[in-house]
């Protein structure tokens, strides 16, 4: 098959892939928990674990021979009908959906949060008949009509506000919540249409749903593979994409033998979903549907349980507290009324009315518009920050950004520019820079000969850089791009990783054809015959090539490159600058280890360059499978001889030293974790700030340390470092994370604030994640950029790449704009909770109280009521939304999760002892104002619970009706303008207005003035509207009740003004102790 055609198909599956993380997030983190348990031994007792079903496939483990036995099968015939017949009845090769319980989803927006307190208030509205404006009562006809046929108006005006606001309510949640997985866009192109079986033995294409176990399945070029398969023959060439399933693009040789006891990584199972790119084969299938590894780790992502995100759990803690709040308020009205007012005053309410006068209690105590203010606010945040270049996933995890306690960040592309470059060169006796090399080269390629060359007659070039310069041709994964094969080579385009990127380049920099240097040359007269590509358990890569135009008997050569640390041990011998070889030993060793090390330090990403002669090796590659070439080479990685050590450059970003003094001064800890050699992940950490002490300590020096004992017995929120300690750095290595124990990591993250994970693998890294989360209330990001980081990425409470935050121009510096941005989300909300209250509920459920339990007429209308929630309020509070960040919010310490709420006592205290102690008696004292004007003194309006009729001080009951309208909307356009103070009030913590005004300054907000603008249009709408005034009794008031609310704003404002005055001056002051 040629190369072309593998492609093709390979394309073809990774457009059906789509663009989803989910299936190989599943895949790869289910793959990783396999490995730990079969490592560990352990046995899962939670029931339907899906890595311990996937640990008990054994099928990959057996003969050919044992799988015919088990699924009583023939190599020849396959399955007889009558046994097809038979196990087809146990289903269908169907992957079942995931189950959505969208009617749970919905049940939740329509009666959750406040909801269900508005649906109470619903149904007792349109049960309910005004027979006399004070006298209602109970009636099963519509809307309370009196005929049976027509509506009170009010009523049902009421009634279609309060639907309107479960409407709109429902709406906002869903938005807020939404967090649907699109891992199911389609499950039926998961599975093939069509496979080709053998049964009593004709071969015959079949619905792909119609296979069952024990089918004998065959497969060739382009076949989706329709079932989970056991391979029993294949052919040399067989090679899979598993893009789909672990989202990386490299075709998987696909063999007869098992190659891991993982059934997830073996490479004698075709699994379901894969595509064939290359080859043939013939299965037996063992799984089919939901039943397949496709199905369970469909299934799995369906089980998740739904975990609310911390802005839903600090709204759902303050709506259960004002829910509680409003519902004793309710019951202790009713329990009033049936103790003391119907006996009392038995003319005062009746049955109905203490119903409709006690959900006033539910209807005026709970902040109707905050649903609609959280996901705006989330909203309008989420898009400030994709014009940063910040894209979040799913607006409820936005305010989690703020609580980032801890950045594990990964090294390459992210804290350094990812461009690297090939530094320098080293044989045992000398090195170069690159530089000198390239001289050496341009000198030579003006004049001499090879023959001059050879022997160093004029401008000597180290004889070993032709062996240096052959592995780093020959033994690489990236490729030049065909396009754009003019430009230079610094500029041509190249596929591949940034470190095979950098040594191609300079590979191909090193032109001269009269010195052997000859790279084109060199590619085409060299036949690859197996590649085992770099990954991060070896930590290396390995080539087989043998000269094309030789002789049947040239001996294939083994390259590898990789790290030092890993490959020494191979090495028998080490090549010098001359090209003469050395015997590798200890001294020899310590002394490439000290050059190591020294590059290291310097930053630079070191690699050891080795070669050896296949010579005497039965390697017959026309006879072998590619599994069979790959054993081999692992069984012969021994006398290798180390030709060179090169140093390769990642510069650190030139933002990323900035942006992290910025994380960290924010309280933010970040930590290193890289594939790299310790010494230069310690080297680039030091640079760009991660470590900014001069001693680093290791894992025997943590061990020996007198914080050991430190944290015994102590509970895990409470393990981690106080203000008053030192700065510790720390640094650790794949090897030693394997080794720490659970008292190890209480001393890690209890004790040092700089730490660097080194040459570690993704099973180590979301170990390194789990242990931080589980330890100090940490708020865990994490940082990556491949599938392989998947599993971290998932565990960690925010995975910036694929989980839950994207950086679309993967740059560092936008971190600090999503932590800041995650904490204004927070402080605005606050800050709206804050505006929403002392009115919204407070002075409104004043006017309640004082009808329900003081025999006062109702001083704020149902309507009015809801309306200033849901109108009025909302207007206002969207210019809360658009609050720039106060000047400490980065200086702050990251808010701890479970212990930092979003509303506590001090919170109320400002609610209800300051603000709102304010509102709600000048607001009454508008409405006993108006009646005073009117002719009725205090007394006469309060404490008259059934003498207000007919009469009453003279007056009709159509004049004390229109008192009441009146001194109803007064009551609302005071509160209306109070509002003004109260937001201009709550915009800073302590920092005064005339430092932040909205108008102008690094605080203008211009959506203040607007909001103000909007919420008097949407009062004089409700006092001066016809259509209004006719059904919901609103009325004109006089021209003084307009002007009279400022100076109650002003009011509100100075005395704020004057307590955020006490708090700066005094911060220890009892005031500064209260304030929020």
């Amino acid at each position: 098959m040629s190369d072309s055609s593998g492609r093709d198909v390979a394309e073809a599956s990774k457009r059906d892939s789509g663009k989803d993380h989910a299936i190989p997030i599943g895949y790869r983190t289910m793959s990783i928990h396999v490995e730990t348990m079969q490592e560990k031994n352990v046995v899962s007792k939670r029931a339907g674990d899906p890595a311990s079903a996937i640990r008990q496939i054994d099928a990959h483990l057996l003969t050919p021979e044992q799988i015919f036995t088990r699924y009583s099968t023939s190599p020849t015939l396959g399955l007889e009908d009558i046994a097809v017949q038979r196990r087809s009845k146990t289903g269908k090769n169907v992957i079942s959906p995931p189950p959505t319980h969208y009617w749970k989803k919905i049940l939740n927006y329509v009666f959750g949060g406040f909801n269900f307190l508005m649906w109470i208030a619903f149904i007792v509205t349109i049960v309910c008949v005004e027979l006399h404006p004070s006298v209602p009562q109970i009636s099963y006809q519509p809307l309370g009509s009196l005929d049976g046929a027509t509506p009170v108006p009010l009523n049902l005006g009421v009634a279609i506000l309060l639907l309107l606001v479960i409407i709109v309510s429902s709406t906002f949640y869903a938005v807020v919540d939404w967090h649907a997985s699109r891992i199911m866009k389609s499950i039926k192109g998961l599975v093939a249409e069509e496979a080709t079986v053998v049964r009593d033995g004709k071969r015959q294409v079949i619905p792909a749903t119609d296979i069952v176990v024990g089918d004998l399945v065959m497969l060739s070029m382009g076949d989706r593979v329709p079932a989970d398969l056991r391979m029993i023959e294949a052919s040399i060439d067989l090679k899979f994409d598993r893009s789909l399933l672990t989202g990386e693009s490299e075709m998987i040789p696909g063999v007869v033998d098992p190659t891991s006891q993982n059934a997830l990584e073996t490479r004698n199972l075709a699994l379901t979903s894969t595509f064939v790119v290359q080859g043939t084969c013939v299965g037996v299938v063992f799984a089919i549907g939901d039943r397949s590894i496709m199905g369970r780790i469909v299934a799995m992502s369906g089980e998740e349980k739904f975990k609310l995100t911390t802005v839903q759990k600090e709204v759902w803690f303050f709506t259960k507290i004002i829910s509680t709040l409003a519902l004793s308020l309710f019951c202790i009205s009713i329990i009033i009324w049936g103790a003391w007012l119907r006996t009392s005053f038995p003319g005062f309410e009746t049955a109905s009315g203490a119903i409709i006068n006690s959900i006033g209690c539910l209807t005026a105590f709970v902040p109707q518009g905050l649903p609609v203010c959280v996901a705006l606010s989330l909203t309008i945040i989420a898009k400030r920050m994709a014009k940063r270049n910040v894209l979040v996933k799913n607006l409820a995890t936005i305010e989690t950004l703020g609580c980032m306690s801890v950045l594990c960040s990964d090294k390459t592309g992210t804290l350094t520019e990812g461009k690297m470059s090939l530094q320098n060169v080293a044989f045992f006796d000398s090195s170069f820079h690159v530089s000198e090399i390239k001289e050496k080269l341009a000198r030579f390629s003006g004049g001499g000969s090879e023959s001059d060359f050879e022997s160093g007659a004029k401008n000597p070039i180290p004889a070993a850089v032709n062996s240096l310069h052959k592995i780093a041709r020959l033994c690489n994964g990236a490729k030049f791009t065909a396009e754009d094969s003019s430009l230079p080579i610094e500029e041509r385009p190249i596929k591949g990783d940034a470190t095979d990127t950098a040594i191609l380049r300079f590979a191909e920099s090193l032109s001269a054809p009269a010195a052997g240097f000859d790279s084109a040359t060199l590619v085409a007269s060299h036949e690859q015959l197996l590649e085992i590509p770099f990954n991060s358990k070896n930590k290396w890569m390995l080539t087989v090539v043998r000269e094309r135009e030789a002789t049947k008997a040239a001996e294939p050569c083994m390259f590898i490159k990789g790290a030092p640390d890993v490959l020494f041990p191979y090495c028998t011998t080490v090549m010098n600058a001359d090209g003469s070889l050395v015997r590798l030993d200890n001294n020899v060793r310590r002394q490439l280890s000290t050059l190591q090390s020294d590059w290291s330090s310097e930053g630079q990403r070191v690699l050891a360059l080795c070669q050896r002669s296949l010579g005497g090796i039965k390697l017959d590659t026309a006879r072998m499978s590619s599994n069979e070439i790959e054993e081999l080479m692992y069984s012969q990685l021994e006398d290798l001889t180390l030709v060179g050590l090169v140093g390769i450059r990642d510069p650190p970003r030139y933002d990323v030293a900035d942006a992290l003094k910025i994380i960290r001064r924010a309280g933010v800890k970040v930590f290193m974790v890289t594939g790299d050699f310790k010494l230069t992940a310690v080297a680039i950490a030091k640079q760009v700030g991660i470590v900014t002490q001069e001693k680093v300590e290791n894992i025997d020096q943590m061990r020996a340390s007198s914080t050991v004992t430190r944290f015994a017995n102590a509970p895990r929120p409470d393990i981690k470092p106080s203000d008053d300690d030192p700065i510790r750095s720390l640094v650790l290595t794949g090897d030693g994370i394997e080794t720490l124990a659970p008292e190890d990591w209480d001393v890690i993250v209890g004790t040092y604030t700089e730490i660097v994970f080194a040459r570690t693998t993704p099973e180590q890294k979301l170990r390194i994640v789990q242990q931080v989360k589980a330890r100090g209330d940490n708020t865990v990001a994490v940082t990556g950029d491949g599938v392989n980081d998947a599993p971290a990425l998932k565990a960690a409470d925010i995975g910036v790449a694929m989980a839950s935050m994207i950086l679309l121009n993967n740059d560092l510096s936008s971190i600090p704009i999503a932590i800041e941005m995650g904490r204004l989300v927070f402080d605005n909300l606050k800050k709206v909770i804050l505006y929403l209250m002392p009115a919204g509920t407070y002075t409104e459920f004043m006017a309640v109280f004082a009808n329900v339990f003081l025999g006062m007429q109702l001083a704020l209308s149902s309507y009015l009521q809801v309306c200033f929630s849901i109108t009025n309020d909302v207007v206002m509070s969207i210019s809360l939304m658009y609050e720039k960040s106060e000047a400490d919010l980065m200086l702050r310490k990251p808010r701890n999760a479970r212990t930092d709420r979003l509303t506590n006592w001090r919170f109320f205290v400002q609610i209800y002892l300051v603000i709102g102690l304010m509102m709600w008696p000048c607001a009454m004292s508008m409405w006993f104002l108006f009646m005073s004007q009117q002719g009725l003194r205090f007394h006469d309006v309060i404490l008259v619970f059934d003498k207000w009729a007919d009469g009453w001080q003279g007056f009709s009951i159509d004049q004390l009706t229109n008192f009441v309208s009146q001194g109803q909307c007064i009551y609302y356009v005071t509160i209306v303008f109070m509002q003004y103070g109260g937001l201009l009030a709550v915009r800073n913590r302590r920092v005064s207005i005339f430092q932040s005004n909205p108008l102008w300054g690094p605080r203008q907000n211009l959506a203040v003035p607007a909001g103000m603008i909007a919420t008097m249009l949407i009062a004089v709408t409700n006092l001066y509207g016809p259509g209004l005034q006719n059904v919901f009794l609103t009325t004109p008031i006089p021209g003084m009740f307009w002007g009279l609310p400022f100076t109650f704003a002003l009011g509100i404002l100075t005395v704020d003004e004057i307590r955020k005055l006490i708090v700066r001056t005094y911060p220890k002051s009892f005031i500064a102790w209260i304030a929020w």
